[in-house]
């Protein structure tokens, strides 16, 4: 797989539905949803790059994906 930046908010929001499945992505923290990302195995970019507007992207695609999978 390629590695992973803080731009793929698609591609990271799907890992996480894989790695935490049972996580609500609303009831994440951003300090959690931050080192989850970096914890990911394909994330490679700098940790210092992230913004809010960075993880409210990768949040809403986590969103997307865990609402499909809930029927939601």
């Amino acid at each position: 797989m390629e590695k992973l930046t803080w731009d793929d908010a698609e591609d990271i929001g799907i890992a996480l539905i894989e790695i935490h499945p049972e996580a609500d992505p609303l009831k994440v923290r951003f300090t959690d949803l931050h080192q989850w990302v970096l914890d990911l195995e394909e994330f490679e970019d700098d940790p210092m790059k992230s913004t809010e507007g960075k993880l409210e992207a990768i949040q809403m695609a986590w969103l997307e994906e865990w609402k499909d999978e809930h029927g939601g």
